[in-house]
């Protein structure tokens, strides 16, 4: 009797169990749909000036239109909300330092570097010095964040797994939006300083010269065929780290640098002019390379409005999500693009200071007291955490390399930011886009642009500094007495350089030098890639002949071939040669993969190049480990492919010459050096137990974006990752890709032709896992299929009215 009573509460038991684990289900699956975006209907709207609409095509992708600019701006802010606000939080948060509030103590190192520009106090004084017209749109696009936060039926579903709840949107965010992308598009110039700051320690005026050279054959600048870089001699010796181990106490790497993604910075823009269009107007792509996450970084948006003029104005492209405006597309007269500028935009200035003067140090404007602000960082699950930001005319004070320095950035400019994005909305011509562009508060950039007439440009888009020509003396730490750190304003926008209508008819940058003549010292080098990819849309560009379309332009963004590393596979094949692989299966194998396992490509299939690319980089780890250990000393994201990106070229001059000084002791000759790295190639390609064979390009390369919460949600975190899709491309070739960085769009656009226009990003419109547009249209980027850059037929329909 007992053992029935048990039997029966053990299964009453088990019932409840399961009835409360099948309710926490559909609790959290009701809590999830009501945090989707509204997709139908008609809400009201307070302050709107007419009506606007939101109209979806079957892929998400919305038409936003509007009795009026703000009305769209409205309409823009309820979308971004709907489906991307804690993408847009995270922005914010990144700029003004306050991820610790939602993710506790971890993220307090990175907090306390953002702080440090106190970018939150910056943004406050510059929403009250926008023009009114600015402000008001501002304002209306903040409303309409707020109204779209505010319609969901839930709450964002990230702010239930942190347990805070989301906080509203204010006009100080949207500018901290743009300071975000700073961090993202300028970062690296801080650790690049400072690891140039070591390296101008530890050479001599010579060994620099040569190891970090101010030019290369690669570079494809605007103005010329190619840069005449003078023959650098070789210098009789090298620095006391070369080709040495690391120290015993150094920290080891995480990964030898074949198994990164070293030195990889990547956009390509360029345009064709009319003179070589089957439409007569100008042809503009554009893929920003960034961090490939989800949701991806832009969401794309035609907006309509009327011009003014009795007719409608329509914009097509991509926007931020944290602001109202296209940032990439076509006016139906401009279509512009965006590539990172790699100018010189940071200055460490090394301040003085004197025992008699306490509390003083001295800038180039002379002595001063710095300004100690008091940042208060709030800290979940911990009590809030003060730091103190002391701050010099020039900029706030940064300790490294055993001193105190000033950290002059144009960032910290009051024009870093603002919404003149919204004069290129209804440009007419060429000419009066570039003339808007110096004056855009973006990180500066590489503007392209090219308008129905056919005309084509360039120049720079965002702030730059008048400063005396400085040569590279600028791109090391300087001290309160080196000239070459002394801004002396702003330019104005008739002083950047420009490049209009080319007589080759077309233009192309990519984050490499871009010019070779004037206007180059008024730019700098903040970091220029090596100019591989440059050059090769160049030769792109000019292999489509006398007459091209879209289509063709396009697939310059899909270009994977392995120009630049085709001299490293002969001398990877050079180095295995029959002595090498005598009684040597491994080498032996190596050697028939680089001879028939090579496409010429960074294909997927490929070990060949996977083992070519490996050996490059591998040389490198055995010519700079001693070096790359210390400067992980001196900050974690500087090494020696920070001081130059121009390294491979200065490695292959070695290898090619062979010069004995040159030659790391523990090596008999330059065959050795070199075969040991190919060894550390085979040795890392094996490690596993595989087969070298199956150690392929693709298997190296695969896609492992995901959403910030998918590595802590055991069950459900799968649903919040991409497939692990093998991407063909790599770095110093047009398509740049790597697992989480790579083309976060691609756009090719015909202003007044936007119908033949082609787009794809690597994932959808929404961020919500549970929304249809959550992954949609991915599949296009990954193969590269031509999917229509206008929105189709409206699916679904949101409508706002008074």
């Amino acid at each position: 009797m007992q053992k029935n009573r048990l039997l029966v509460w053990s299964r009453r038991v088990l019932f409840i169990v399961l009835a409360l684990l099948v309710l926490a289900i559909a609790g959290a699956w009701l809590y999830l749909r009501g945090s989707l975006a509204q997709l139908d209907g008609t809400l009201k709207a307070a302050g709107l000036e007419s009506t606007a609409s939101i109209a979806r095509d079957a892929h998400g992708v919305p038409v936003i239109s509007g009795g009026s600019r703000r009305d769209v701006a409205y309409a823009t802010g309820f979308v971004h909300a709907q489906e991307r606000y804690f993408q847009m939080d995270l922005l914010r948060r990144v700029a003004a330092g306050e991820l610790s509030e939602l993710f506790g103590e971890r993220a307090l190192p990175l907090d306390k570097s953002h702080r440090l520009h106190r970018f939150r106090a910056r943004a406050e004084l510059a929403v009250k010095s926008m023009p009114a017209a600015d402000r008001a749109l501002l304002e209306r696009y903040v409303a309409g964040v707020n109204a779209g936060l505010n319609a969901l039926s839930a709450k964002p579903f990230e702010y239930a797994l942190v347990g805070m709840p989301p906080r509203a949107w204010a006009p100080a965010d949207s500018l901290l939006v743009i300071w975000a992308m700073y961090f993202d598009l300028q970062g690296s110039q801080e650790p690049r300083e400072l690891a140039r700051g070591w390296f101008k320690e530890h050479t001599t005026e010579e060994q620099r010269a040569f190891l970090a050279p101010e030019a290369s054959p690669w570079d494809a600048p605007l103005d010329a065929n190619s840069i005449a870089a003078s023959d650098i001699a070789i210098p009789a010796a090298p620095p006391a780290w070369w080709g040495k181990p690391k120290a015993a106490d150094a920290p080891a790497p995480a990964k030898v640098a074949a198994a990164e993604f070293l030195n990889t910075v990547g956009s390509n823009n360029w345009a064709v002019a009319g003179s070589r269009s089957d439409t007569g107007a100008a042809i503009v792509a554009d893929d920003m390379h960034l961090g490939i996450q989800l949701p991806n970084t832009w969401y794309r948006a035609a907006l309509q409005f009327p011009d003014g003029k009795g007719g409608q104005r329509r914009l097509v492209g991509v926007t931020l999500p944290g602001t109202p405006f296209v940032v990439v597309g076509s006016n139906g007269r401009v279509a512009w693009g965006f590539t990172n500028s790699y100018g010189d935009y940071m200055d460490f200035i090394a301040l003085d200071t004197d025992a008699s003067r306490p509390g003083q140090v001295r800038t180039q404007a002379g002595w001063e007291t710095p300004a100690e602000n008091e940042e208060t960082i709030l800290v979940k699950g911990a009590a809030p955490v003060k730091l103190i930001v002391r701050e010099t005319s020039l900029g706030p004070i940064r300790e490294a390399l055993g001193r105190s320095y000033a950290l002059h950035w144009t960032a910290h400019t009051p024009a870093a930011t603002n919404f003149n994005a919204r004069n290129l909305e209804v440009v007419e011509t060429l000419e009066q886009a570039l003339a808007i562009a110096p004056t855009l508060g973006i990180p500066a950039q590489n503007f392209v642009g090219g308008d129905d007439k056919g005309n084509i440009g360039w120049t720079i888009a965002g702030p730059l500094p008048r400063r005396a020509p400085a040569g590279v003396a600028s791109t090391y730490p300087m001290t309160a007495d080196d000239a070459a750190g002394i801004w002396q304003g702003w330019l104005a926008p008739e002083e950047y350089p420009k490049v209009i209508n080319p007589a080759d008819g077309h233009i192309a940058t990519a984050n490499s030098r871009q010019l070779a003549g004037n206007g180059a010292e008024k730019i700098g080098d903040g970091g220029f890639d090596l100019g591989a990819r440059t050059h090769q849309v160049r030769d792109d560009l000019a292999a489509l002949g006398a007459k091209t379309d879209v289509k063709k332009v396009y697939a310059i963004g899909l270009d994977d071939r392995a120009v630049f590393l085709t001299a490293w596979r002969e001398r990877a094949l050079a180095t295995l040669d029959a002595k090498a692989i005598n009684g040597n299966a491994q080498r032996t194998e190596a050697l028939a993969l680089l001879k028939n396992n090579w496409s010429g490509k960074a294909s997927v299939d490929s070990a060949g190049y996977r083992i070519t690319r490996g050996f490059m980089y591998a040389v490198y780890d055995i010519l700079y480990e001693s070096a790359n250990a210390e400067l992980a000393r001196v900050d974690s994201k500087a090494s020696m492919a920070s001081v130059s990106s121009r390294w491979p070229v200065v490695v292959a001059r070695l290898l090619d010459q062979q010069p004995a000084a040159w030659l790391p002791p523990q090596y008999a000759d330059w065959q050795a050096l070199q075969l040991a790295a190919m060894d550390r190639v085979i040795k890392d390609l094996t490690k596993d137990g595989q087969p070298l064979a199956k150690a392929t390009w693709g298997q190296r390369n695969t896609a492992a974006s995901a959403h910030p919460f998918a590595a802590v949600l055991p069950v459900v975190g799968k649903y919040l990752k991409v497939a692990p899709d093998m991407l063909p491309g790599d770095q110093h070739m047009p398509r740049v890709s790597g697992p989480t960085f790579g083309q976060s769009e691609r756009l090719t656009v015909s202003p007044g032709h936007e119908e033949q226009g082609i787009f794809n990003m690597p994932g959808g419109q929404s961020g919500h896992p549970l929304s249809p547009y959550f992954l949609d249209g991915r599949m296009d980027w990954v193969t590269g299929r031509e999917s229509p850059l206008l929105p189709g037929p409206a699916q679904h329909t949101l409508t706002f009215v008074k």
